[in-house]
């Protein structure tokens, strides 16, 4: 037992460059020790470099250390050394079932410290010492211990695949490009990696992102879940104490009231608890894809890398977050107003009142939208940059500001040809597909402009925005406004301004136009159900006539 003991004291005091007991034992400044000759010479391969290396842990060291032999470590060593024992590995040292093993060793075989890509094979720490003396080997790619190296050959060609063919999505070797793969897309796996790894950065930034905001909205619901509880247990005590005031002629409808209240109250907590539970299983299975993609971010074996990438990089369908839209109102206020009403007018509201005190219950919807905006700050919240879709222009506008401008030219533009372009009237479609609360101004200027949204499947011939039921526009000229819809024309009374102001809450089914100057004046408002997304929309008459989508932000 003594002797193993001693053994064990061997191997901790061995220079890992010459896997011998330390001899003029220095320790340089990462706190590794080393034998003064062997540190030495491996220093003096880095001097091209000027720039020194520990040879375990790669801690880099500028200018070369100054090296002194430490005399109490020598002193130990030869009292060590008069014992005539051999050092000898540990038993946790030699590999077991679970274990990469060493290549090179024979008889029990040693744990691999490393593996090298280039050979390929796995190392223990004596047998991987050439790759870092030996001038060739140090540029080989070394990496943790891997059982999975003979993925890295080539099977047709017992090759090292080094190369990474794109037209196959496959890795290959030197041969496979010359052979099978001759005239495919291919590149360097190392420069695959570098791709798809920015890609699985982009990837990581917008799980985070989307984390952070499911976790505002989970945090949001809760707020909510607490409040629709309060109100709804304040209804019930003050519907409770009115209907004890009454006799047996109101006690019916006191027990109905009641059990309406807690339905509700049940189904709507039921609703914002339903979609909590979506957002934090999706905030969940968001943290594991991030892990995965960390995890994969790390891998240093390319073709690993690559080979599981495809299956990781795809993410789920976020869940619709539009409808979390909590309406500032009250809850179950207005029911206790209402049983209040009841007491007062007993057989009137027996006969006529119960129906709005049904109603008002059912009214209550904590996820509806919120309403419209009543100041141009509390539009601005919600507004959007629009940019125009040169696909969708007519060849006599030309666009310019960066797509957000357009003019209406009578020389012709050098477009090419494609299905989204409008070949009758001279109109163009924004490059932005709007859903959810959008706001947006457009600075119009010449004689007669149309201001409109559409769909995106809108007939691209002659038919103009606001003449079929897939548009609407505002038409703006320097006399009046006219409102557009299906071809029916609605004259529109308002202040005169070169900039006309578009709401869309597209889920409540609002659109709104509003003459924007140093205030605000509502010109049209449509309330319908939008089926589609829609796209905000700039229709022409006459040459030289401007509009510009204005820069809000």
């Amino acid at each position: 037992m003594a002797q193993q003991g001693v053994q064990l004291d061997r191997e901790a005091f061995s220079c890992s460059i010459c896997l011998d007991l330390l001899k003029d034992p220095v320790a340089i400044h990462c706190g590794h020790s080393y034998c003064m000759s062997c540190i030495k010479g491996f220093w003096d391969e880095e001097d091209e470099k000027k720039i020194y290396s520990c040879p375990q842990c790669r801690q880099t060291f500028t200018p070369r250390p100054v090296l002194v032999k430490n005399t109490m470590l020598a002193v130990l060593f030869e009292q060590l050394k008069k014992t005539g024992l051999q050092a000898s590995p540990a038993d946790h040292c030699y590999a077991g079932p679970d274990d990469v093993a060493c290549d090179f060793c024979t008889g029990r075989k040693l744990k691999a410290f490393k593996s090298c890509l280039n050979c390929p094979a796995s190392y223990c720490e004596k047998h991987l010492q050439p790759h870092y003396d030996v001038t060739p080997l140090k540029k080989h790619k070394l990496v943790d211990p891997s059982k999975t190296l003979q993925e890295n050959i080539c099977s047709r060609h017992d090759e090292v695949m080094k190369i990474f063919c794109r037209t196959d999505q496959q890795s290959i070797c030197y041969l496979c490009s010359v052979d099978e793969h001759k005239g495919h897309d291919t590149v360097s796996a190392a420069a695959e990696r570098t791709e798809r790894q920015r890609e699985l950065e982009v990837s990581r930034q917008k799980i985070q992102q989307r984390i952070q905001d499911r976790e505002k909205d989970v945090k949001l619901l809760q707020q909510e879940v607490e409040a629709v509880n309060r109100s709804a247990d304040k209804a019930v005590e003050d519907s409770e104490k009115i209907f004890t005031e009454l006799i047996r002629l109101i006690q019916k409808r006191s027990s109905d009231v009641k059990q309406q209240i807690r339905s509700q109250q049940e189904t709507e907590v039921s609703r914002v608890k339903e979609l909590q539970e979506k957002l934090e299983q999706e905030i969940t299975e968001l943290k594991r894809k991030d892990a995965e993609l960390k995890q994969l971010s790390h891998t240093e074996d390319h073709n690993q890398f690559l080979h599981n990438y495809p299956s990781l990089s795809q993410l789920s369908a976020s869940t619709d977050s539009s409808s979390i839209n909590i309406r500032p109102l009250r809850y179950f206020e207005d029911v206790t107003a209402a049983v209040s009403e009841l007491r007062d007018q007993l057989q009137d509201i027996l006969k006529e009142k119960w129906t709005n005190i049904s109603l008002t219950v059912t009214e209550v919807d904590v996820l509806l939208s919120e309403p419209e905006p009543k100041t141009r700050a509390g539009f601005l919240k919600y507004s959007r940059e629009i940019t125009l879709d040169p696909n969708t222009a007519h060849i006599n506008l030309l666009l310019s500001e960066g797509n957000r401008k357009a003019t209406s030219m009578m020389k012709q533009q050098s477009y090419s040809s494609h299905p989204d372009r409008f070949t009758g009237w001279f109109q163009v479609l924004s490059r932005e597909s709007l859903t959810g609360r959008c706001y947006w101004e457009v600075e119009w200027s010449g004689t007669q402009v149309y201001v409109a949204v559409a769909y995106k499947n809108i007939s691209r011939a002659w038919i103009g925005f606001g003449h079929n039921d897939k548009s609407w526009a505002l038409d703006c000229d320097t006399n009046s406004y006219k409102f557009w819809f299906n071809n029916i024309s609605t004259p529109v009374s308002g202040p005169r301004s070169s900039r006309v102001g578009v709401y869309l809450d597209h889920r409540a089914g609002i659109l709104s136009f509003y003459s924007v100057s140093e205030t605000m004046t509502l010109l049209h408002r449509v309330q319908t159900t939008f089926t589609q997304p829609l796209y905000a929309g700039i229709r022409f008459y006459y040459f030289g006539d401007t509009a510009e989508f204005c820069k809000l932000k």
